[in-house]
């Protein structure tokens, strides 16, 4: 194995250059599951909208942004640019791609709509097969919110702190796949919280940002960790990679690994306080609309009362202090 990580790092350094920021913009390379992956999400969102259009619907500009710019678009960046290009280099490198993926790309995926898009626009029977699903045993299971936590906070302990990063560094198809499951446990954790797509797993806003408010710890705790410990991540595969060329600009391994988890723990806690502030942003408005509602509800329920007639003193009859009715007489 470490002859086949000489091999591969040998060929590395025969392209990879000193990494720069620069390189993160102009380096590009495709890998083929996240490439197919992102033309087919696209070119189905981008047909959706067009449906819509053709029949006269409206469908908000903010949420194909959401969706094509900022959720497809930084998967791309994340598995394509120069993020991806270095990421099984240099272990800072492979902690911003981790981050972008698990949690700024599912965030503006689920801000995108598309189970709403797809429900709009799908002909009748591809609609019921989607519906099936949605209310399937194993989506309502794999949707429920104290399971999608735990597979949300457990995944990083899981790559990082068993052999599956490893795996992830000598094999192309596994770490495709790695960047695959960051997306869909992030989808699975912040699908239903954020309320928009008719997925199973909704809860009120209170739960929902208690969960939130419970990931910034977990964030912390793994990056504390990863800066603190002496065991390298990935430690045959990177001091192979400082065996070859490249080792002439390559960090210190376990600076590097220090400053990775300094990023997760700063750009977990930021982007989890950025969610905090959509998702208090959504539940003000949700107070709002219901308050309209409300107050319009009671308004329609005055309209429909009737009215009391008046009692004037031409027309009520003369009594005297015991009840007795003059006018009889």
């Amino acid at each position: 194995m470490l002859n086949t990580l000489l091999a591969l790092s040998a060929d590395a350094a025969e392209v990879l250059p000193r990494f720069t920021l620069g390189r993160v913009l102009t380096d590009w390379g495709i890998d083929p599951i996240p490439f197919v992956v992102t033309i087919w999400a696209v070119g189905l969102y981008a047909v959706g909208v067009g449906v819509l259009r053709r029949r006269g619907d409206r469908w908000p500009i903010g949420r194909t942004l959401s969706f094509v710019v900022l959720g497809m678009g930084s998967f791309a960046f994340a598995t394509m640019s120069g993020l991806g290009i270095y990421d099984t280099t240099l272990l800072s490198v492979h902690m911003v791609q981790h981050m972008v993926l698990s949690m700024v790309v599912p965030l503006a995926l689920a801000l995108g709509a598309p189970v709403t898009l797809a429900l709009r626009t799908l002909p009748a029977t591809p609609r019921r097969w989607l519906l099936a699903v949605l209310h399937s045993r194993v989506a309502k299971v794999l949707a429920f919110p104290p399971l999608a936590f735990v597979l949300y906070v457990a995944s990083p302990w899981a790559l990082y702190f068993s052999p599956w990063y490893d795996a992830s560094l000598s094999s192309s198809f596994v770490h495709q796949m790695m960047h695959i499951h960051l997306v869909l446990v992030g989808t699975l954790f912040f699908w239903p919280l954020m309320g928009i797509d008719p997925v199973p797993g909704r809860v009120g806003y209170p739960f929902r940002v208690l969960l939130v408010l419970m990931t910034l710890p977990f964030h912390a705790f793994l990056g504390v960790t990863i800066m603190g410990q002496t065991t390298l991540i990935g430690e045959e595969h990177y001091v192979a990679l400082r065996e070859g060329p490249m080792g002439a600009w390559l960090p210190p391994m376990l600076e590097d690994q220090h400053l990775a988890g300094g990023i997760l723990w700063a750009s977990g806690d930021l982007i989890g306080v950025l969610f905090f502030g959509v998702l208090f942003t959504q539940w003000v408005r949700s107070s709002m609309k219901e308050a309209d509602r409300e107050d319009r509800r009671l308004d329609l329920a005055e309209r429909r009362t009737p009215t009391a007639r008046p009692v004037t003193h031409a027309s009520a009859p003369a009594t005297g202090d015991d009840g007795y009715d003059a006018s009889r007489d």
